[in-house]
């Protein structure tokens, strides 16, 4: 078989387990239970029950609680009495109106918190995991950060942009990006005018966005695209094209001249075969190996294929990621357990696989921000690093405790009385193995490693873990599957999907 090849998979190949790396790479892992039953609809059935995730009921709307107003622009009659108050010097008025802007600015960052609870939540509890994963994986691609955009329903806005386009087309996709506020504000674009051309957006746009740092395009071509996307600006939550702030004069970008404004810039750059290359290598980082550098020759043949498959479909997203999710070097076994779980990953992962309570979503937020992914908060426009990046002495503690606090409810500094009292039941993970009762720990122990994995584990993990259930008991009940995933969670393993 060919490293590359884009190939099926043969139906007769896709089993359990290639069900649960289905499950853990298309979204956020899954429960025996639910492995089984994707195992059962066979590989063409599987992946398009994910894939086609618009065919599965939405969760409730609940994102209608949030305030769109907090941050809004002053009224006329606010400004006139700002202005009146500068004029006459009038303290006590200006003090006031500092104390509002200070409050609505404290409102503003508490309901950024309350979103960053609502998507995490929203990630655990979905029937399309692969909708929320491609929006986690938009996020950090067109990264966006709240503490300079300082508004959190411009913020809640572009997450759900991310939404809507996550499956369908990138090109769609790069068209509305460019009339986002939060990334308007956050690329200063609302301040690209034709007297004075901002670069950021056109940088980014060619460097990060869609052809890749240094890929087929000069500075000169970055100056005349950002000329193409002055007066691209927005008005409290929404776009506006300002005429009179635009360049109309004649570009020449990429080798091609004419009256450009920033849709046609956009056309231009999505134009060159070297977008579709890089878009598709961005999706195999995040999707089948986090591989740092450049990819070798096998794998960029893969990935040239995957890009002239996205070129033929006009950048839909849907037919590409079917094709991926189908292939056989996606289930290929360099491939299994070949990715570095990102903070988010690990958390959800651990909550939809083992099926262990929430806790608290708060405490889950702080741990993502502790471990190095703080949703809403990239750490620049180059969004999160990820793959070995996530790792660390730091945070390699803080991902054993995380894990701990899902399993038992208890944080590392608190006794254990001081636990979240939500009770976990671990058992339905290996009662399928056995009628009755739960299974030996000869049957339990194999099998629940290479679940929590995602690989074949070594004989040394296996036999070690067995003597440790013959030595506190010998039979497999709740408290000691729970101190069994606990020692599983510490190995460095778990910490690939």
């Amino acid at each position: 078989m060919p490293v590359n090849s884009l190939r099926p998979l043969k139906p007769t190949d896709f089993d359990y387990w290639k069900a649960q790396h289905l499950l853990n790479r298309a979204g956020f892992g899954g429960t025996p239970s639910q492995a089984r039953a994707l195992a059962r609809m066979g590989l063409d059935e599987a992946v398009d029950h994910l894939v086609e995730f618009d065919k599965v009921a939405p969760l409730p709307d609940d994102e209608t609680t949030f305030a769109g107003d907090i941050m809004r622009p002053p009224t006329e009659e606010e400004r006139a009495e700002a202005r009146r108050a500068r004029q006459s010097n009038d303290e006590p008025a200006l003090e006031r109106i500092q104390r509002e802007r200070n409050r609505r600015q404290a409102a503003d960052r508490e309901q950024m918190g309350a979103i960053q609870r609502w998507w995490l939540k929203r990630m655990i509890e979905t029937g399309r995991p692969l909708e929320e994963k491609l929006t986690l994986f938009w996020h950090g691609h067109f990264a966006t950060g709240y503490r300079t955009i300082e508004d959190s329903w411009h913020m809640l806005q572009q997450n759900q942009l991310y939404r809507k386009h996550a499956a369908g087309s990138f090109s769609e996709l790069c068209f509305a990006v460019i009339r986002d506020p939060a990334m308007l504000k956050y690329l200063d674009n609302d301040e690209n005018r034709r007297s004075s051309p901002n670069e950021n957006l056109a940088r980014e746009l060619m460097e990060l966005f869609v052809l890749g740092e240094g890929h087929d395009y000069t500075e000169s071509d970055i100056k005349e695209g950002a000329r193409a996307l002055t007066g691209y600006s927005f008005e409290d939550d929404a776009f506006v094209f300002r005429a009179n702030q635009h360049d109309d004069g004649p570009k020449k970008i990429l080798g091609k001249t004419g009256n450009f404004d920033g849709d046609d810039f956009l056309r231009i750059i999505l134009a060159r075969p070297v977008a579709s290359e890089f878009i598709c290598w961005k999706l195999y980082r995040f999707f089948v190996n986090d591989l740092p550098g450049t990819p070798d020759k096998d794998t960029q043949g893969f990935i040239l294929k995957l890009a002239k498959e996205l070129r033929e479909r006009d950048y839909n997203l849907k037919p590409v990621l079917k094709q991926l999710f189908k292939s056989e070097h996606f289930y290929d076994s360099a491939n299994v357990a070949a990715l570095i779980k990102s903070p988010v990953q690990l958390i959800v992962q651990t909550v939809r696989s083992l099926r262990t309570p929430v806790r608290s979503l708060n405490a889950l937020n702080s741990a993502c921000d502790l471990m190095g992914q703080d949703l809403f908060y990239p750490p620049n426009v180059k969004g999160w690093d990820g793959g070995r990046a996530w790792i660390n002495t730091s945070t390699l503690f803080v991902r054993h405790n995380v894990v701990i606090y899902l399993l038992t409810g208890r944080r590392p500094e608190q006794y254990p009385w001081e636990a979240n009292g939500a009770t976990y039941d671990s058992l339905h993970l290996v009662e399928h193995l056995a009628e009755g009762g739960p299974p030996p720990a000869g049957e339990a122990i194999p099998y629940l490693l290479r679940f929590t994995l995602g690989s074949e584990p070594r004989p040394e993990r296996v036999d070690r873990l067995i003597r440790f259930v013959e030595e506190t008991g010998g039979s497999i009940d709740n408290d000691r599957m729970i101190a069994v995933l606990a020692l599983i969670a510490a190995m460095p393993e778990y910490q690939l999907c």
